[in-house]
């Protein structure tokens, strides 16, 4: 008979969140204050779910795009997780918003009105 921990599926890849306690604020600004970051936001903000994050085009090297998504989600901004070798991306809105009421809303219209840095 096999025994119980050979039997029971391993998380593999499970990438590290702050609970919603964790979120700090001066965290959240440092990871909006980032145009590259603030298009991330927006581009999940604009979805009805997850987003790999290939499917989120910045115009970055993929090393400096993997480093924009872990401040992001070290920030408490994003949720990511693995699909088999996609990694899905998702906003903590609720979060987000039980923690700092109208903030994600209010930067979101204010980058809305504005050009982007690459002049689109």
């Amino acid at each position: 008979m096999p025994s119980p921990a050979s039997t029971t599926p391993t998380p593999s890849r499970v990438l590290d969140h702050p609970r919603r306690d964790e979120v700090r604020l001066e965290a959240v600004l440092h990871a909006l204050a980032d145009p590259m970051r603030l298009r991330v936001v927006q581009a999940l903000a604009g979805s009805p779910g997850e987003m790999a994050c290939g499917d989120i085009e910045l115009a970055v090297s993929k090393s400096t795009s993997t480093h924009h998504f872990r401040v992001l989600r070290e920030a408490g901004v994003i949720t990511q997780c693995y699909r088999g070798t996609a990694k899905m991306n998702g906003l903590r809105r609720d979060d987000l918003d039980a923690l700092f009421p109208g903030l994600l809303d209010s930067v979101l219209a204010a980058v809305a009105g504005r050009p982007r840095p690459d002049g689109t």
